[in-house]
């Protein structure tokens, strides 16, 4: 699937349309995006009339025959206010702020070094008054691409938003951060195919692991990293603290091991066995044997998947472990987010 960072390396004329902010309720978070080509858009902010209006304003700065020139460009560079209730009829209710960029050479070069970073976080400044600038950063506030910028605190405060420096000029900080949700992988059957598939475009990444080399697809997508291995249990030992683990190879004996493995460990996100209840019990009984933690055990996820869906075709059993998984990541983001959400409203 393209996404609009994929595709933005085009050499066709198109602008990017990031939210801004959000007041209310609106159909998409701050940081969304899309980008609008002449007589195609990739990504979305949300649809509805919010996105039929944001294409029109788009394709009417790429001109009459879709390319604008660079003073029109730097000049049309703009933050735009829409009311989704009483302006477009839309049942948010909210109001949501759009910045609208001209693709031009310089940005270009910045999501060029964007789509290389795509599994670090990184901090995008762009000018939304006067002469055209922009440029990338990195979490310390090194500038990787673009215009030497003085950036503000990155750290403090990890949302899109518009701010202004002491001349009044108004600037997009938009922070580009990698997924924190990541999934080992281990399996690369038709289920685990099927799962790979469908997180293709999901906010995670994935290490997808077998010693079966040939049984891995081509191509994968772009958020997926494939392990060739002999020693899966390494891998494990190896991944980063907090990271989700799905087990289903094809080998019982081999899920044992790796069960064993990653309740030997600690900050586990989460743990998930393909199986039944019965093949739960099972192990259970095996690795309370080993002396593994009762706790541990007991959290153990299996059989996988929500509450519901009895399923059991590879592509459905993807559906109900997918929605489980997002479930699990967004509780998981949430609760990160708590100290600071209470951090600025204190200090406010």
């Amino acid at each position: 699937m393209k996404d609009w960072l994929t595709v933005a390396e085009s050499s066709e004329p198109s602008v990017l349309v990031t939210v801004a902010m959000v007041e209310g309720s609106g159909p998409r978070e701050p940081g969304a995006k899309m980008l609008v080509m002449r007589g195609v858009q990739f990504d979305t902010i949300g649809g509805g009339h919010l996105e039929m209006q944001a294409c029109e304003i788009a394709r009417a700065m790429l001109g009459a025959d879709g390319r604008a020139t660079q003073s029109q460009a730097r000049a049309q560079t703009q933050l735009q206010r829409f009311a989704l209730g009483p302006g477009l009829g839309q049942c948010c209710g909210g109001v949501v702020y759009l910045v609208f960029e001209y693709v031009d050479a310089h940005l270009l070069a910045v999501l060029d070094s964007l789509r290389q970073r795509r599994q670090q976080d990184s901090w995008r400044l762009s000018a939304i008054d006067g002469p055209s600038m922009t440029a990338l950063s990195d979490a310390d506030g090194r500038t990787l691409s673009g215009a030497a910028i003085d950036t503000p605190d990155y750290q403090a405060d990890r949302r899109t938003r518009v701010i202004r420096d002491p001349q009044g000029r108004r600037w997009l900080l938009d922070p580009c951060l990698a997924p924190r949700a990541h999934l080992l992988l281990f399996g690369a059957g038709h289920v685990g195919a099927a799962i790979v598939r469908a997180l293709a475009g999901l906010p995670c990444t994935v290490t997808w692991i077998d010693e079966r080399d040939a049984m891995f697809p081509s191509p994968i997508p772009d958020n997926v990293t494939v392990e060739a291995s002999d020693t899966p249990e390494a891998l494990v030992d190896a991944a980063r603290p907090g990271s989700s683990y799905l087990v289903m190879t094809h080998s019982h004996a081999l899920d044992q091991r790796l069960s064993e493995a990653i309740l030997a460990r600690d900050r586990v996100g989460w743990f998930g066995l393909i199986g039944s209840k019965t093949k739960r019990a099972q192990f259970e009984h095996r690795l309370h044997a080993r002396g593994l933690p009762a706790e541990r055990i007991a959290a153990m996820v299996c059989p996988v998947g929500v509450a519901g869906i009895s399923g059991k075709q590879p592509a459905v059993i993807a559906a109900a472990v997918c929605a489980q998984l997002l479930m699990v990541w967004e509780a998981q983001q949430a609760a990160a987010a708590s100290p600071l959400r209470l951090v600025a409203s204190a200090s406010a």
